[in-house]
């Protein structure tokens, strides 16, 4: 409890206090710069982390425990842990808090049913003890008895952080008289430069009863009826960037939270006020959300930004103020800046709407859109090279890219005739997607089931560099009859927007334009990998970095792909000469940047020092490879190459490791234990070798005799990919549109009940296999 809290934590002394400051202020922090003058909120999310100056209002649900009678010790401690990593990272942080009456309502508790059990056992005896009763505690005396010793709790916790604290009170009368006014705003920027943190409170003891309807009109004024209305106050007097408002509820919903249709407002902007119903106020507090939106609109108006979100949540409590600051999507952020465009909730929406419009259309008819987004490729190559030279001038001018990135970027006429027929193999394909009847059961007499392959939903693809990415996707997409979400990089603006028209302008023909949607705000990866509600699956095109960020921020939705591309190829003593040159040379070379180039080279004990191996060193020396020597390969030589740090390395570039195993089930050993379970090799001229190697080794993709870069959806015959996967479930190796399909179950019955094949029932079942026969969606099928 609190006593036990300060005799752990004991306050240090004034002086020691402040000399903990002076030593923080030595220390090399990361400083925030002011990135523009007070007067206009932050437009964007991502901008708060410019935020310097913060107001935190902490509203009584979340310093209050569940009974109402003491502080939630937990959740105030994580909370003083995040301000005082703020403050410390230069920062200005002001705390507006309640939480007075709460603690003093358990301290004045606690007293009365000591002094009621003394004068009871002296006058009466023990027996009278389970009849004594509390009386009605008043607001005010529980103020004036909890305020100290919140105040105590607050520098008890600041100070293990070395952080100084101070206690300010206020009431509204404080705000009407100027020279009041004048000397609160001296008091908090003089605390403000010595690195204190201001803890502020409204002197609830003294403070009258709040007065209806008593705002004054205009900016300069707000009453002070509740901790909002006095932190959106402290905010704009202050000119602070931002205000976070803690509360119990996860941010502003539209409708009161609970309700069915209920949907919580990622960003509010003034004028919306008549969208929004209203619940019921919290358990604690007098505020209650219209209290709190009113004043985050009259703070936004004084140019100071707001964000309310949940402080109670057990599982974001820890970061919820870190996260906020860090332009996070967390609760409801209030601008004034309302985007011409949709959100990416209403581009999801739109895009899952028209998706089942699509995957309900005849297969012919899907087919017909994607080769007309074909036709559009070439006919309007001109325009699509265009933008493509414009990334490609803004990317070389910033010099941010490296050359492999430059090059996926780069379009040119070729590349869009390959991708012109790659959609039209697509085309063909789909003509045999959705509603195909893998299997068909007679269950019982006039009992008969189905399982059909069905869309996945609504696509979220996150790719990097490549613009060549856009068609291929969409047209799967189109294909396999997914919603489909596509958010690019920033190089390849210009001509992702083009390729995007060219989508929607396919789709128009059937009234399904918005099936496909590109997402051209600025809403970060982690933030779109929060939409569970509204995602089916996400897809990382990207660097293996962008694949593990990913899948380490979508906790809630499956990821398809892979994070690295550890390819190895094998070469077993029994090789063919021209075959593993002319096989390493294209794994290596042709592509190094690809995921499916070759990284590991495998080499039997037995070609060391042979003529075979000489030609392959040989090669990789002609073709600029600089090589890394495994720890076994380097202990077979005198002079030997820089030795691999980890044999678990993708390069990306020309490079590779070279390692020496003493067979092929070496080989199989060392592959599953460094490698991704992407692509590889085994060269070799003996067939059960082969086969063994074939079956053993648990990669997506397996070859004999060819070169690793034939791992593509394209040289596969599927037209196009989404992505390589290396997952045990549902679709491995390159994913084309078998790997966007799911499955459905349809029954047909007349009247059957489960209970009709129970031990006293008259039927039984029968379970026996029907012949397929391929039909259209909604249409039945023959026996």
């Amino acid at each position: 409890n609190y006593y036990q809290l300060i005799a752990i934590y004991p306050s240090s002394s004034p002086f020691l206090t402040l000399h903990a400051v002076r030593q923080w202020s030595n220390v090399p922090f990361f400083t925030v710069p002011l990135a523009r003058a007070h007067g206009k909120s932050f437009a964007h999310r991502s901008e708060l982390r410019q935020a310097k100056r913060i107001v935190v209002k902490l509203g009584s649900a979340v310093v209050t425990r569940g009974d109402e009678c003491g502080l939630a010790l937990g959740r105030l401690a994580s909370i003083v842990e995040q301000v005082a990593v703020l403050q410390n990272q230069g920062r200005e942080m002001m705390i507006v808090t309640s939480g007075a009456v709460a603690f003093g309502k358990q301290r004045l508790r606690h007293e009365i049913l000591l002094s009621q059990s003394v004068r009871q056992a002296l006058h009466s005896g023990q027996n009278q003890l389970k009849d004594m009763s509390l009386p009605v505690l008043e607001a005010r005396a529980c103020a004036a008895a909890g305020q100290s010793g919140l105040m105590a709790l607050y520098e008890a916790m600041f100070t293990q952080y070395s952080t100084c604290t101070a206690q300010i009170l206020v009431t509204n009368l404080d705000f009407h008289d100027d020279q009041k006014r004048r000397n609160l705003n001296s008091t908090l920027h003089e605390l403000l430069r010595m690195n204190i943190v201001p803890i502020i409170n409204t002197n609830d003891a003294v403070v009258p009863p709040p007065e209806p309807n008593s705002d004054l009109q205009g900016v300069n004024v707000i009453s002070i009826k509740d901790n909002d209305s006095l932190a959106a106050r402290l905010a704009v007097e202050m000119r602070a960037d931002l205000l976070i408002a803690l509360s119990d509820v996860e941010g502003l919903y539209d409708s009161p939270p609970g309700s069915d249709d209920a949907k919580l407002l990622d960003t509010f902007y003034p004028g919306d006020q008549h969208s929004i119903t209203y619940g019921t106020k919290s358990r604690v507090g007098i505020g209650g959300m219209e209290a709190k939106v009113k004043a985050a609109l009259w703070a936004l108006q004084g140019g100071t930004s707001v964000v309310i979100a949940n402080g109670t949540h057990p599982k974001v409590t820890g970061h919820v103020i870190t996260d906020i600051v860090e332009g996070k999507k967390v609760g409801t952020f209030f601008s004034e800046v309302k985007p011409a465009g949709p959100t990416v909730e209403q581009q999801t929406e739109m895009a899952r709407s028209a998706g089942r419009t699509l995957a309900s259309l005849e297969p012919e008819q899907r087919s017909d859109i994607i080769c007309i987004l074909a036709d559009l490729l070439t006919e309007r190559k001109d325009e699509i090279l265009s933008a493509n030279k414009n990334d490609m001038e803004h990317a070389v001018s910033t010099g941010r890219l490296s050359p492999a990135m430059l090059k996926r970027l780069s379009l040119s006429s070729s590349k869009l005739n390959s991708l012109s027929i790659g959609l039209r193999l697509i085309a063909v394909s789909s003509q045999d997607s959705v509603g195909r009847v893998l299997r068909r059961t007679r269950v019982a007499n006039k009992l008969e089931l189905e399982q059909i392959t069905v869309p996945i939903g609504v696509l979220l693809v996150i790719f990097e560099s490549r613009p060549d990415c856009l068609p291929q996707v969409s047209a799967l997409a189109i294909a396999s009859g997914n919603a489909l979400l596509l958010k690019g990089g920033k190089e390849a603006a210009n001509t992702n927007r083009i390729l995007h028209e060219l989508a929607q302008e396919a789709l128009s023909i059937h009234g399904d334009k918005d099936a496909i949607q590109l997402v051209s705000t600025r809403e970060e990866v982690e933030d779109l990998c929060r939409l569970e509600k509204m995602i089916d699956l996400i897809i990382p095109r990207g660097s293996s970095q962008l694949v593990r960020d990913i899948q380490r921020a979508a906790k809630s939705i499956p990821v398809l792909g892979h994070s690295e591309g550890i390819c190895h190829v094998y070469v077993d003593h029994e090789a063919s000469v021209d075959k593993a040159i002319k096989i390493i040379r294209d794994s290596k070379c042709d592509y190094p940047a690809a995921c499916n180039a070759m990284e590991t080279l495998l080499v039997h004990r037995d070609l060391l020092r042979t003529p075979l191996f000489d030609q392959i060193i040989d090669m990789l020396r002609t073709e600029h490879v600089k090589v890394h020597a495994g720890p076994k390969f380097a202990s077979y030589l005198t002079f030997s190459p820089s030795e691999v740090k980890s044999l678990r390395t993708e390069y990306g570039d020309l490079e590779c490791c070279i390692e020496v195993v003493d067979s092929m089930q070496e080989a199989v050993d060392h592959i599953h234990k460094y490698g991704s379970s992407h692509t590889d090799v085994i060269v070799t001229e003996n067939e059960d070798t082969a086969e063994q190697f074939l079956q053993q080794l648990d990669s997506a993709c397996v070859f004999w005799n060819a070169s690793s870069r034939f791992a593509d959806g394209y040289r596969f015959g599927l037209g196009a990919e989404v992505g390589i996967s290396t997952a045990r479930i549902h679709a491995r190796g390159p994913v084309g549109l078998e790997g966007l399909l799911t499955t459905k179950w349809v029954l047909r019955g007349e009247g059957q009940t489960a209970a009709d094949f129970s031990e006293q029932g008259s039927m039984t079942y029968l379970h026996e296999n029907l012949p397929v026969a391929q039909v259209l969606p909604g249409h039945r099928t023959t026996s």
